[in-house]
């Protein structure tokens, strides 16, 4: 009996033994990310860490969630929940010169009364992706990706890992939401890249593609692998305390409770201040070890923020000046002509590798067979490329000077370079296609395509599991999906049972959806959601629609003559017919159910033009897009003397403010949630 009194003080002790480490690592790594001024060495780091791993080791209870050796916790999810933000995350206007910028402190301005800011803050603008992370009572709660702005995706179990988002503040704060940028910092892109072309993966195109889809990885001891890095730039919202009346103050507040801030953020004395800033920053974005795409110019003053307010779309007090694309040159070693899910030929410009805005550059998209005639790229052409939002590379010119000799001009192939089938370019198109239908470059992104949450809806068919799919030839088509067995997916890479049972349950649920959907999924050309919903509408069934002339399809409102001709020529080729077929016999929907087909004569938006503007409380921008069309009205992007209707959710801007100049009636969300049940 003498021996549980001395493992519960061995227990108390090492309980404060834990909380004192808590404290220290705490401060270190505040020093570390947050001031820039570490203390200890990295091994000396390491060695507290692992000595409250052993403590945590041998008294499990004491490992609680704020622990820094919590990081990397818990098994791969299936899928992210969605989380609606509490105020939106909205974008910013863009200003791409001197001009602009101007131009943007006149609108200011006039929005003040004629009032100027006198402080402004100039920030990088990283080029990453947004999130929002919310600590409850000191503790990390939750992070959220932008999403739409109004709804993201909760990746809370990946935020975790990023070592520089602290799991615990400085003092039990009872609620905390900041806003920041995730991103990849340069070495530990270049070092990702390397890892990948070793495993004979494809590489990342860029620092902001390999941060977003790390952050979105269902594992996150993959997302802890990828050395992803965060700083935070806006303290959204606090509880318990009142925040300074500036942006600089709220950033300090956010240093001071642990968070890691820019140190590259400038504050500012008048526009011109502004401008000499962004400049400064520019002439040095290559030394700061991660990729900024411009700056990001706020007034200071938080009460003048708030006064302004914002656009549905952007805030007032603030704009991302966009620096200009840059340019290198290389020569052209090659073109070679890539085919895509619809069968669109695209010639591509294989380049000498050149480095280009801090990625190295060997591919560049050439579009059409008219765009190169037009520059008239021929192989051995020394050309000028740029990256288009610093993003894509394109070539931009020929140096026609440093032409070789013998050099030719560049042809479409008549014949498809994967399959052989015949090549045609239909008048009126720039783009010459496949005619092959069972063409093996199409099956990718066909099945990608058809599991689409536009199409069916499929969670878990994404890239990863399609390209294993095709590799181990267990489908060929959208049709083969259903017949995938549960033993066959769980021995794949990265699946096992309750994976492939998921992948399953998702298969199956997708035959139960609307005609419209499988319709879209399908991949006809010319048809898109919205035409896709008009067809099921009109014809009730796949086999009508199956059996439509191209006379009656045309008689559908909003539906021409190219994507009628389209839809004949689709059910004209036998293995469509054959796809569809087979589709049906394992049970896929292929009737409209009765409120597809036709929205009720009584509904309040039947023959309306809709427009949806601000957040509409439980429901997504889509989600109400969907049901008005269902119900038979129609949603515009902009107000007019032709709608009839405006839906005005929470912070609804300038089409709110149209609707009321040109008098059109305008219903709340309790209203438009009435009007729906009604």
């Amino acid at each position: 009996m003498s021996a549980a009194p001395g493992k519960r003080d061995r227990r108390e002790a090492a309980a404060a033994q834990a909380e004192a480490l808590h404290r220290r690592i705490a401060h270190h790594r505040k020093r570390y990310y947050v001031d820039d001024d570490p203390e200890i060495s990295d091994s000396e780091y390491d060695a507290l860490e692992r000595e409250l791993r052993e403590i945590e080791a041998e008294f499990p209870d004491l490992a609680t969630i704020d622990s820094p050796t919590q990081r990397v916790g818990g098994e791969p999810s299936e899928t992210f929940a969605t989380f609606r933000h509490r105020t939106p995350l909205l974008s910013l206007d863009n200003a791409y010169s001197a001009t602009d910028a101007v131009e943007w402190e006149e609108r200011l301005s006039r929005a003040l009364g004629g009032e100027r800011p006198s402080l402004y803050v100039v920030e990088p603008k990283i080029d990453g992706l947004s999130i929002a992370v919310t600590w409850r009572d000191g503790v990390l709660e939750r992070g959220v990706t932008r999403g739409d702005g109004g709804v993201g995706e909760d990746v809370t179990s990946n935020v975790r890992t990023i070592r520089s988002v602290p799991l615990r503040l400085t003092r039990p704060v009872p609620r905390l939401e900041a806003r920041g940028e995730v991103y990849m910092p340069r070495a530990a892109f270049e070092a990702l890249n390397r890892q990948r072309a070793e495993a004979g993966e494809a590489p990342f195109a860029n620092p902001r593609n390999a941060a977003a889809g790390s952050v979105r990885l269902l594992d996150p001891r993959i997302t802890a692998s990828r050395n992803l890095d965060c700083f935070f730039y806006v303290l959204a919202e606090i509880e318990g305390e009142a925040p300074p009346a500036s942006h600089l103050g709220r950033l300090a507040l956010l240093r001071d409770l642990g968070l890691r801030t820019n140190p590259a953020n400038e504050r500012c004395e008048g526009l011109q201040a502004v401008l000499a800033s962004i400049t400064r920053l520019e002439e040095r974005r290559r030394a700061l070890g991660y990729e900024i795409d411009g700056a990001v110019v706020k007034a200071d003053d938080t009460d003048l923020q708030a006064r302004v307010g914002a656009t549905s779309k952007f805030p007032r007090w603030a704009v991302a000046y966009k620096y200009a694309a840059e340019q290198a040159t290389t020569r052209v070693r090659g073109i070679v002509v890539q085919v895509g899910r619809t069968g669109a030929l695209t010639p591509v410009a294989d380049l000498e590798p050149v480095l280009l805005a801090g990625t190295t550059v060997s591919r560049a998209t050439l579009h059409n067979e008219d765009e190169v005639r037009r520059k008239d790229v021929r192989v051995g052409d020394t050309v000028f490329i740029e990256k288009a939002g610093e993003v894509i590379p394109r070539v931009v010119s020929v140096v026609f000077p440093k032409r070789p000799r013998g050099a030719v001009p560049f042809t479409m192939p008549a014949r498809c370079p994967v399959c052989g089938s015949a090549v045609v370019r239909e008048e009126g198109e720039v783009a010459s296609r496949c005619t092959g239908a069972t063409c093996p470059a199409k099956r990718r992104e066909a099945l990608l395509h058809f599991a689409s949450r536009a199409g069916m809806d499929i969670q878990g068919l994404g890239d990863a599991l399609v390209d294993q799919l095709l590799a181990k030839d267990r489908v060929r088509d959208a049709a083969d999906l259903y017949d995938l067995e549960a033993g066959g997916l769980a021995a794949l890479e990265r699946m096992g049972p309750k994976s492939a049972a998921n992948v399953l349950e998702e298969i199956e649920a997708s035959k139960s959806r609307p005609l419209h959907r499988v319709l879209f999924a399908l991949g006809i050309r010319q048809v898109g959601e919205r035409a896709a919903r008009d067809l099921a509408y009109a014809f009730g069934s796949m086999d009508a629609l199956e059996r439509a002339t191209e006379e009656a399809l045309l008689a559908v409102e909003e539906i021409g003559p190219k994507t009628a001709a389209s839809v004949r020529l689709f059910f004209e080729q036998s293995v469509n017919r054959d796809l569809v077929r087979r589709l049906a016999e394992v049970g896929v929907n292929m009737r409209a159910v009765a409120k597809e087909r036709a929205a009720p004569a009584a509904s309040p938006f039947a023959g309306k033009s809709v427009v949806l503007t601000g957040t509409l409380p439980g429901r997504t921008r889509q989600e109400a897009k969907a049901i008005v069309e269902r119900l038979g009205g129609t949603v515009s992007g902009s107000v007019s003397r032709k709608t009839d209707l405006v839906v005005a959710g929470e912070k609804a801007g300038s089409k709110l403010e149209r609707a009321r100049e040109l008098d059109v009636r305008v219903v709340g969300p309790a209203e438009f949630e009435l009007m729906i049940a009604g």
